[in-house]
């Protein structure tokens, strides 16, 4: 399972959970259920999704460290100001929400399980080794960090 971590980018992860929310709801319409202003609804929680991750990547910009998930050596400095005061992860925690926003524009049971399934996911095999490089490479700093910012919200 190893091999699995920091390989897959977390937008290509995010797309591959989108397309199999797709395909489960448009195959299980006995799991479909009325949501009254589901556009709106779903609207609103991925433009929140995509102000969160690109909160992040601006974030990661001006302080010139790399944005590249598959590198976190590549990392030059912790950023732990603006939107990374509020979550340690805002861009993944920005493809979750547009997932969310995804769920409910499909208004499927079953599709509901997708957030979910990519939360844990990223958790797994892109956060945790994440942290692990992060930990290696700025020691305290990081540490202190994260005992003050929580990994999602």
């Amino acid at each position: 399972m190893n091999k699995l971590e920091l390989k897959v980018p977390p937008p290509a992860a995010a797309l591959l959970v989108a397309v199999a929310m797709w395909l489960v709801a448009s195959r299980t319409d006995a799991l479909s259920f009325a949501l009254p202003e589901r556009r709106a609804l779903s609207m609103v929680l991925a433009a929140l999704g995509v102000a969160v991750s690109a909160a992040g990547t601006w974030s990661f910009l001006r302080a010139r460290t790399t944005v590249n998930p598959t590198r976190p050596e590549a990392a030059s400095s912790l950023v732990a100001t603006g939107i990374f005061r509020f979550t340690r992860n805002p861009m993944y925690l920005g493809l979750l929400l547009v997932l969310a926003g995804w769920a409910t524009h499909l208004a499927n049971a079953a599709s509901v399980a997708g957030p979910l399934l990519f939360a844990l996911y990223i958790t797994r095999f892109q956060i945790l080794p994440e942290e692990r490089v992060l930990a290696a490479k700025f020691g305290p700093d990081f540490e202190a960090y994260t005992l003050r910012t929580r990994r999602w919200i």
